[in-house]
Protein backbone atom coordinates (compact mmCIF):
# COMPACT_ATOMS: atom_id res chain seq x y z
CA UNK A 1 0.00 0.00 0.00
CA UNK A 2 1.11 3.52 -0.79
CA UNK A 3 -0.24 5.82 1.89
CA UNK A 4 0.86 8.82 -0.20
CA UNK A 5 -1.89 7.87 -2.68
CA UNK A 6 -4.48 8.79 -0.09
CA UNK A 7 -3.85 12.40 -1.09
CA UNK A 8 -6.50 11.67 -3.73
CA UNK A 9 -9.01 11.82 -0.89
CA UNK A 10 -8.71 15.63 -1.05
CA UNK A 11 -10.40 15.49 -4.45
CA UNK A 12 -13.12 13.29 -2.96
CA UNK A 13 -13.56 15.75 -0.09
CA UNK A 14 -13.84 18.62 -2.58
CA UNK A 15 -16.55 16.79 -4.53
CA UNK A 16 -18.38 16.04 -1.28
CA UNK A 17 -18.21 19.69 -0.17
CA UNK A 18 -19.45 21.13 -3.48
CA UNK A 19 -22.14 18.45 -3.68
CA UNK A 20 -23.49 19.12 -0.20
CA UNK A 21 -23.35 22.91 -0.60
CA UNK A 22 -25.27 22.80 -3.89
CA UNK A 23 -27.85 20.38 -2.47
CA UNK A 24 -28.30 22.67 0.54
CA UNK A 25 -28.73 25.68 -1.77
CA UNK A 26 -31.25 23.80 -3.92
CA UNK A 27 -33.19 22.57 -0.89
CA UNK A 28 -33.38 26.06 0.60
CA UNK A 29 -33.79 28.09 -2.59
CA UNK A 30 -36.13 26.03 -4.73
CA UNK A 31 -39.72 24.87 -4.32
CA UNK A 32 -40.14 21.11 -4.65
CA UNK A 33 -40.84 19.99 -8.24
CA UNK A 34 -41.17 23.59 -9.52
CA UNK A 35 -38.70 24.17 -12.38
CA UNK A 36 -36.66 27.35 -12.56
CA UNK A 37 -35.41 28.01 -16.09
CA UNK A 38 -31.68 28.74 -16.29
CA UNK A 39 -30.91 28.23 -19.98
CA UNK A 40 -32.75 26.64 -22.88
CA UNK A 41 -32.89 22.91 -22.09
CA UNK A 42 -31.63 23.46 -18.51
CA UNK A 43 -33.74 23.96 -15.39
CA UNK A 44 -33.08 23.80 -11.70
CA UNK A 45 -35.78 21.55 -10.24
CA UNK A 46 -35.69 20.25 -6.67
CA UNK A 47 -36.57 16.54 -6.58
CA UNK A 48 -36.04 13.70 -4.11
CA UNK A 49 -34.87 10.30 -5.34
CA UNK A 50 -35.38 7.32 -3.02
CA UNK A 51 -33.90 4.98 -5.62
CA UNK A 52 -30.57 4.73 -7.37
CA UNK A 53 -29.53 6.04 -10.79
CA UNK A 54 -32.51 6.98 -12.97
CA UNK A 55 -34.78 6.37 -9.92
CA UNK A 56 -34.09 2.62 -10.05
CA UNK A 57 -36.05 0.94 -7.21
CA UNK A 58 -37.56 4.26 -6.09
CA UNK A 59 -40.95 2.60 -5.55
CA UNK A 60 -39.58 -0.40 -3.66
CA UNK A 61 -41.19 0.47 -0.33
CA UNK A 62 -38.27 1.76 1.76
CA UNK A 63 -35.91 -1.21 2.09
CA UNK A 64 -33.83 0.16 -0.81
CA UNK A 65 -32.56 3.02 1.39
CA UNK A 66 -30.56 0.63 3.58
CA UNK A 67 -29.59 -1.54 0.62
CA UNK A 68 -28.03 1.48 -1.12
CA UNK A 69 -26.43 2.65 2.15
CA UNK A 70 -24.70 -0.74 2.53
CA UNK A 71 -23.59 -0.80 -1.10
CA UNK A 72 -22.23 2.77 -0.81
CA UNK A 73 -20.25 1.94 2.31
CA UNK A 74 -18.83 -1.26 0.81
CA UNK A 75 -17.91 0.37 -2.51
CA UNK A 76 -16.38 3.37 -0.74
CA UNK A 77 -14.19 1.11 1.40
CA UNK A 78 -13.05 -0.83 -1.67
CA UNK A 79 -12.23 2.39 -3.52
CA UNK A 80 -10.10 3.67 -0.62
CA UNK A 81 -8.13 0.39 -0.64
CA UNK A 82 -7.82 0.55 -4.45
CA UNK A 83 -6.50 4.13 -4.26
CA UNK A 84 -3.99 3.11 -1.58
CA UNK A 85 -2.71 0.33 -3.85
CA UNK A 86 -2.25 2.38 -7.01
CA UNK A 87 1.17 2.27 -8.62
CA UNK A 88 3.22 5.38 -9.24
CA UNK A 89 1.98 7.10 -12.38
CA UNK A 90 -1.63 5.94 -12.20
CA UNK A 91 -2.84 9.51 -11.85
CA UNK A 92 -5.89 9.25 -14.07
CA UNK A 93 -7.04 6.13 -12.27
CA UNK A 94 -6.58 7.93 -8.95
CA UNK A 95 -8.57 10.92 -10.19
CA UNK A 96 -11.38 8.71 -11.50
CA UNK A 97 -11.59 6.73 -8.29
CA UNK A 98 -11.53 9.90 -6.17
CA UNK A 99 -14.42 11.38 -8.17
CA UNK A 100 -16.49 8.21 -7.80
CA UNK A 101 -15.71 8.08 -4.08
CA UNK A 102 -16.68 11.72 -3.47
CA UNK A 103 -19.94 11.26 -5.36
CA UNK A 104 -20.79 8.01 -3.61
CA UNK A 105 -20.23 9.57 -0.20
CA UNK A 106 -22.24 12.67 -1.19
CA UNK A 107 -25.27 10.56 -2.03
CA UNK A 108 -24.66 8.36 1.03
CA UNK A 109 -24.85 11.44 3.27
CA UNK A 110 -28.24 12.27 1.75
CA UNK A 111 -29.60 8.75 2.22
CA UNK A 112 -28.51 8.66 5.84
CA UNK A 113 -29.71 12.21 6.57
CA UNK A 114 -32.97 12.38 4.64
CA UNK A 115 -33.83 8.91 3.37
CA UNK A 116 -33.51 10.15 -0.22
CA UNK A 117 -31.00 11.81 -2.53
CA UNK A 118 -31.49 15.50 -3.36
CA UNK A 119 -31.47 16.08 -7.12
CA UNK A 120 -31.83 19.46 -8.81
CA UNK A 121 -30.16 19.51 -12.26
CA UNK A 122 -32.84 19.08 -14.92
CA UNK A 123 -31.72 18.78 -18.55
CA UNK A 124 -34.29 18.36 -21.30
CA UNK A 125 -34.94 18.57 -25.01
CA UNK A 126 -38.44 19.56 -26.05
CA UNK A 127 -40.72 17.61 -23.72
CA UNK A 128 -38.16 14.87 -22.99
CA UNK A 129 -36.39 15.30 -19.63
CA UNK A 130 -33.27 13.45 -18.58
CA UNK A 131 -33.69 12.13 -15.02
CA UNK A 132 -32.76 14.88 -12.56
CA UNK A 133 -29.31 14.56 -11.01
CA UNK A 134 -26.82 16.36 -8.79
CA UNK A 135 -23.09 17.13 -8.46
CA UNK A 136 -22.40 13.74 -6.84
CA UNK A 137 -23.99 11.94 -9.80
CA UNK A 138 -21.94 14.08 -12.18
CA UNK A 139 -18.70 13.27 -10.34
CA UNK A 140 -19.52 9.55 -10.39
CA UNK A 141 -20.24 9.69 -14.13
CA UNK A 142 -17.05 11.61 -14.97
CA UNK A 143 -15.04 9.29 -12.69
CA UNK A 144 -16.42 6.18 -14.38
CA UNK A 145 -15.68 7.61 -17.84
CA UNK A 146 -12.09 8.33 -16.77
CA UNK A 147 -11.75 4.78 -15.41
CA UNK A 148 -13.14 3.28 -18.63
CA UNK A 149 -10.81 5.35 -20.82
CA UNK A 150 -7.73 4.51 -18.72
CA UNK A 151 -8.73 0.85 -18.64
CA UNK A 152 -9.10 0.75 -22.42
CA UNK A 153 -5.81 2.61 -22.89
CA UNK A 154 -4.04 0.21 -20.53
CA UNK A 155 -5.51 -2.81 -22.33
CA UNK A 156 -4.43 -1.39 -25.67
CA UNK A 157 -0.92 -0.75 -24.34
CA UNK A 158 -0.66 -4.31 -23.03
CA UNK A 159 -1.82 -5.78 -26.34
CA UNK A 160 0.74 -3.66 -28.23
CA UNK A 161 3.48 -4.84 -25.85
CA UNK A 162 2.53 -8.47 -26.49
CA UNK A 163 2.59 -7.86 -30.23
CA UNK A 164 6.11 -6.43 -29.93
CA UNK A 165 7.33 -9.54 -28.03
Amino acid sequence: MRWSNLGWLWLSAGVLLVDQLTKWAASHGLEYARPVSVLPSFNLTLLHNTGAAFSFLSDAGGWQRWFFVLISIAVSALIVVWIARLRVGERWTGAGLALVLGGAIGNLVDRLSYGHVVDFIDLYWGESHWPAFNIADSAITVGVVILLITSLADARGRSEEKADD
